[in-house]
């Protein structure tokens, strides 16, 4: 508490303890220092702070016991209200920040049968394991607790990411070509801080991710979403002088089919002689359940046009915030500057952590456990939509990943937004195919998550979200 403003010293001790009630700072119930101590704390007699008490406590935002102290009063005070910052109405944001749409706010609620995407099933986690490394981080004098860090992320896991991914994806990295950021996210906020200039085109898969076109919008590019089909984004339809382009070939998001072969390489030559950047998300395809995987964009790339995208959130937790991306020689340097412009660098402890958790082979039995798990969920969602679901949606066939696409079979006349609100009043919350779409969706649908829902209580979710395509 500080004593500056206008007012005695009474007024002065009064309004900053009113103002530290009002906005949260001193909680409900608790306790306040002795007049004795905060006198001495502020270098004022002890009468001026009781006068204060005296005050608080009459208008019944403090109360006093005797023997106790003073509290913050837990009964809801009927004249106090909530502090807000300025208005600041002559103050704008850039006009392009109007067309982006804010985050809706976090649900706090769990809602029963959760077939959202991007959910995890936490009680999965091996929470013992991960707090025994994170406290023998914490404890390790080798933390360099009092200096930055490296901006491109702790070196131990750097090291063990280029091992886990050459091996598990056939990434072509060595250490000192990963960066760590703080998930996907970031990942892509640096690049386009490298790359895109304002008025530079865009292209995104549609449907497709709407926080990456978000972000690249927001960085003044103009965004084109370009079609998919059954073997991926469709090459030809990229707009000309496009200088990124943005794709999920491993599992496309939301649809889930793979890029083919000779998509992915139509897209590599196509990216030569445009002078172009691609990125690829591979955000989920630890979770494969049936064949064999293809080689990844950036292990076809012989011209360096190909930044790798990759995050923990799926395969550990999202609340970690751990991504990487690994890119051409040429742009390293240039995107290590924008990581330490940024936010400098993560949060040492936990990378070390995640460093030991891939290196004593933890992260690759954890990926066993857990997929084992989600492919029993995936077959289910399969085999019920074929079955259940056969008059409404026929699934889109897909071997990886936390979710299932469904469009509607010929001939149904469903509206889907009507069928999602009756789901979520009967507990259901499932996404539109038109929810990823940026343009006027060309199918229609739903696309059902995995991840968040227990594998018990799939089959119930499922037979209410059939009965609100029954109910019209």
């Amino acid at each position: 508490m500080t004593l500056s403003g206008r007012g005695g010293l009474t007024t002065r001790i009064y309004r900053g303890l009113f103002d530290g009630v009002l906005d949260g700072r001193l909680r409900p119930g608790e306790q306040l220092p002795p007049t004795r101590e905060l006198a001495r704390r502020l270098n004022v007699s002890r009468n001026t702070v009781a006068l204060a008490y005296e005050r608080l406590v009459a208008e019944g935002v403090l109360t006093s016991r005797v023997g106790a102290g003073t509290f913050v009063s837990t009964e809801p005070v009927a004249h106090l209200r909530t502090r807000h910052a300025p208005a600041g109405r002559g103050v704008h944001p850039r006009s392009l920040w109007k067309a982006i749409q804010e985050p809706a706010p976090v649900r706090t609620v769990t809602p029963l049968y959760d077939f959202r995407l991007g959910g995890l099933d936490a009680g999965m986690f091996p929470f013992t394991t991960w707090r025994r490394l994170m406290t023998r981080e914490l404890r390790s004098a080798a933390v360099a607790w009092g200096q930055y860090g490296e901006p491109s992320g702790h070196a131990g896991l750097r090291a063990a990411i280029a091992r886990h991914i050459g091996i598990s994806r056939s990434v072509l990295a060595s250490a000192a070509d990963v960066i760590i950021t703080q998930g996907a996210q970031q990942a892509l906020d640096l690049v386009g801080r490298v790359l895109i200039d304002p008025g530079d085109m865009v292209a995104v898969e549609e449907p497709g991710y709407s926080q990456a076109r978000r972000l690249f919008r927001s960085l003044g590019a103009r965004v084109a979403g370009v079609p998919v089909d059954d073997e991926g984004l469709e090459v030809l339809r990229i707009p000309p002088a496009t200088r990124l382009v943005y794709v999920t070939p491993s599992h496309q998001f939301p649809l889930g089919m793979a890029m083919s072969l000779s998509r992915r390489a139509a897209l590599l030559a196509w990216a030569e002689k445009q002078n172009a950047v691609v990125i690829e998300d591979d955000y989920d395809s630890e979770f494969r359940f049936a064949g064999r995987p293809l080689d990844p964009l950036q292990s076809l790339d012989r011209g360096g046009r190909v930044v790798y995208v990759g995050s923990f959130s799926k395969v550990m937790l999202p609340t970690l915030r751990l991504g990487f991306l690994i890119a051409p020689a040429s742009l390293q340097p240039a995107l290590r500057t924008a990581k330490a412009l940024t936010d400098w660098h993560g949060e040492s402890a936990t990378q070390a952590a995640l460093a030991r958790f891939i290196d004593e082979g933890l992260l690759a039995r954890h990926i066993r456990r857990v997929a084992r798990e989600y492919a029993k969920r995936h077959a289910r969602i399969h085999e019920v939509i074929k079955g259940d679901f056969a008059e409404w949606l026929c699934a889109i066939p897909s071997a990886a990943g936390l979710h299932v696409a469904a469009h509607l079979t010929p001939g149904a006349t469903i509206n889907m937004n009507h069928v999602v609100k009756r789901a979520e009043a009967w507990g259901v919350l499932v996404r539109p195919i038109s929810y990823f779409c940026m343009d006027t969706p060309t199918l229609d649908g739903l696309v059902i998550g995995y991840g968040a829902i227990a594998t018990p209580k799939v089959d119930e979710g499922l037979r209410r979200l059939a009965r609100s395509f029954r109910v019209r």
